[in-house]
């Protein structure tokens, strides 16, 4: 049986072009879409909805739809949208998941994020959300979340429960943990080791054990970078080196679970700050050493990205989510389609 496959699509491809390779996708053999909320740039909601009308089988996913852009009632009822579009797989799936996310800093702070207490909202949310999607009316009082006899008040169609799975994006220890919990899966990080990939899946287990779960009751796809090309390997890198200075000088929740020496963090982010240019990327890539971007991604020919994603396989990856870093996305595609670890 082949390995279970996954792109991830930003904002770096023109969306006409994602919906022609989503439905090739499609073609090759790939389980499922994790679209990015990606900063302020593409509405994951809105990527979603056209990937499904345009496929059949294909499951998609938020990855990560952030807690603080819209109350819990209003995500039940977008996702139970969502799930009367896409219908089921053949296998009788929900065709969408719910992945959710806390933000991350700059952007939530200069857009006026509450972002108190995150561990608490995202339990809140995620247990009202849970309730929502029973169809059943729905009383919750929690410090964040309030809801006083809500329902999905369908009037006509379906009115039957909604069995969407639903996902966090975690990347510290403590949010590993209530993803094991109170959650069907975690949306692990990319541009981060084996090694804490290999931590990170122990956090999880550990929350699963709380309430009688085993890790395996939890689902594990990882975002993976893969910056893949045969014809010319050294741009692979290049473009590599890239993103990772993006996320080293911008990102620092990444940018701890990377385990980057500091000082290469902070000699980074004299050259990218926020928002930083495609070109401060690029200055900035000749300050990253080639083991650490090997470390933190796939990167070079397909060989060499098949080899890498099969390590983060045995670290306890259930699907590598592929970020497709290149113009072309379909050398990714067929690198991977059909393709067994």
């Amino acid at each position: 049986m082949s390995q279970r496959m996954a792109l991830y699509l930003q904002d770096k491809h023109p969306i006409s072009y994602e919906i022609e390779m989503v439905k090739y996708a499609e073609e090759q053999g790939f389980s499922e879409i994790w679209q990015a909320d990606t900063r302020l740039a593409r509405d994951c909601v809105v990527m979603m909805s056209a990937f499904l009308a345009e496929t059949t089988t294909m499951r998609f996913g938020s990855g990560v739809l952030p807690i603080y852009t819209r109350n819990p009632a209003v995500i039940a009822a977008t996702w139970s949208t969502m799930w009367e579009l896409g219908g089921l797989t053949p296998e009788g799936e929900s065709r969408v998941m719910l992945g959710l996310g806390a933000w991350w800093e700059p952007i939530a702070s200069r857009v006026g994020a509450d972002r108190r207490k995150p561990l608490t909202a995202m339990r809140e949310n995620i247990e009202a959300i849970r309730q929502l999607f029973t169809m059943e009316e729905v009383t919750y009082e929690g410090e964040f979340v309030h809801l006083d006899r809500v329902r999905l008040d369908v009037a006509f169609g379906e009115i039957g429960p909604r069995d969407i799975p639903i996902y966090l994006g975690a990347t510290g220890p403590k949010m590993l943990e209530l993803t094991g919990e109170i959650c069907d899966g975690v949306v692990l990080n990319y541009v981060v080791s084996t090694d804490y990939i290999r931590d990170a899946v122990q956090r999880v287990g550990t929350g699963a054990a709380k309430v009688g779960k085993t890790i395996e009751d939890i689902d594990r796809p990882e975002l993976l970078v893969c910056s893949l090309s045969d014809d010319d390997p050294a741009e692979a890198m290049l473009t590599g080196k890239s993103l990772v200075a993006y996320y080293l000088g911008t990102e620092p929740h990444i940018m701890k679970a990377s385990g980057a020496d500091p000082d290469l963090v902070e000699r980074v982010k004299e050259i990218v700050g926020w928002p930083a240019t495609e070109a401060d990327y690029r200055k900035a890539a000749g300050l990253i050493p080639d083991d650490l971007v090997r470390k933190l991604m796939a990167v070079g020919t397909a060989e060499q990205c098949r080899d890498k994603v099969a390590e983060y396989i045995d670290a306890g990856v259930t699907c590598p989510i592929l970020f497709p870093m290149l113009d072309d996305i379909k050398p990714v595609i067929d690198a991977f389609a059909h393709w067994t670890p």
